[in-house]
């Protein structure tokens, strides 16, 4: 009984560590291809400012990326189950 919920909390989480990755590289991609030019003129005309935005972006991220992996475990075990 131990082993069964150890083997599937594994599988939770290297499911929920592969969605992470896909999407990490892909928000990236994104980020580069429609904000670099403007996020790199914030960075030299206001440095503040882009501390502010960076870290506003970094956040938007987390929430997003743990409100999709919650969603897509939550799809999973419904079908599992």
């Amino acid at each position: 009984m131990l082993k069964a919920e150890a083997s599937q909390t594994l599988r939770a989480f290297l499911i929920e560590l592969a969605v992470y990755a896909v999407l990490v590289v892909g928000y990236l991609f994104a980020i580069q291809h429609f904000f670099l030019d403007r996020l790199l003129q914030l960075e030299e005309k206001h440095l503040t400012l882009y501390a502010l935005v960076a870290i506003g972006l970094i956040i938007g991220q987390a929430v997003v990326l743990e409100l999709i992996t919650t969603g897509l475990l939550r799809l999973l075990r419904g079908r599992s189950e």
